[in-house]
């Protein structure tokens, strides 16, 4: 089988129940040898850093710009009551719920451990902020897409899809890998065939995404993906119905490989 890769924008992740039936499941049977890269869910990563259209400070902008810790512990935890809540909207079985929710809290208590700890680092000499800051906004944007993947492989479980969650955010790791390397590692032992990866949108590597593409790092990984994997067909999903571009993958590393975008709840591409 020749495989697809498919991205998933914030908007559809939080309409995983909408689209369920018609995206991963097609008369009761899943659509496997597919990868799907997954956006975190809408509104989250505008949390996290900022506002991407009225550039309201998120947990980023507060760390970065205000010196007391009170505007990032309250933003970080108004985040984290935002990702209960998506995953409560998508989520219907109390386990899976209370699973989700585990992990949420588990990775912000961790973020805040981390913050703090940078902060206290930075009230000595010879330590700034600043010169931490693109790592931090790394550390900060892997969350939504680590939350959202983790959620989404436990709702297609629950709906009978052997669903694997693939976490490239690199939480905790060791290694600093180039973006390649941290993807195929990720997808390793994966069999598409029999079983549906759900891979997170950010991906840590030695050059930073974020560095280099700031908030449009998910459609790197995704071409990337689909070049590593040699894919027949790479697919953007997008809640906009006349939203389309279609052309050829590019099997080599570059970052302008274009793709079939296609509306979240359609399987028939709608050419403009």
């Amino acid at each position: 089988m020749t495989h697809i890769v498919e991205k998933i924008g914030g908007t559809s992740m939080s309409r995983l129940n909408e689209i369920c039936h018609t995206l991963f499941i097609r008369n009761g049977t899943p659509q496997y040898g597919r990868y799907f890269v997954v956006s975190a869910f809408g509104g989250i990563t505008n949390l996290l850093l900022e506002h991407k259209k009225s550039g309201q400070p998120g947990v980023y902008m507060q760390l970065a710009l205000n010196s007391d810790d009170r505007g990032w512990r309250d933003a970080l935890s108004k985040t984290s009551n935002a990702m209960i809540a998506a995953h409560k909207a998508v989520l219907s079985h109390p386990d899976d719920i209370e699973d989700a929710t585990a992990f949420v809290q588990n990775r912000i208590q961790e973020t805040q451990n981390c913050l703090s700890d940078l902060k206290r680092l930075c009230s000595y000499g010879g330590f700034r902020l600043e010169q931490q800051l693109s790592r931090v906004r790394e550390m900060l944007a892997g969350l939504g897409e680590m939350h959202s993947a983790y959620s989404a492989t436990l709702f297609l479980r629950r709906h009978g899809v052997h669903a694997r969650f693939v976490d490239l955010s690199g939480w905790r790791g060791k290694a600093d890998l180039k973006l390649d390397d941290r993807i195929r590692n990720g997808i390793q032992g994966i069999g598409p065939n029999c079983e549906m990866p759900i891979i997170t949108g950010y991906a840590q590597c030695q050059n930073g995404l974020m560095r280099e593409f700031d908030r449009g790092y998910s459609e790197v990984t995704f071409s990337r993906l689909a070049a590593i994997v040699r894919a027949k067909e790479a697919v953007i999903r997008k809640e906009y119905h006349l939203s389309s571009a279609k052309s050829t993958i590019c099997h080599r590393p570059t970052r302008s490989s274009l793709v079939r975008a296609r509306p979240a709840r359609s399987a028939t591409p709608v050419m403009i």
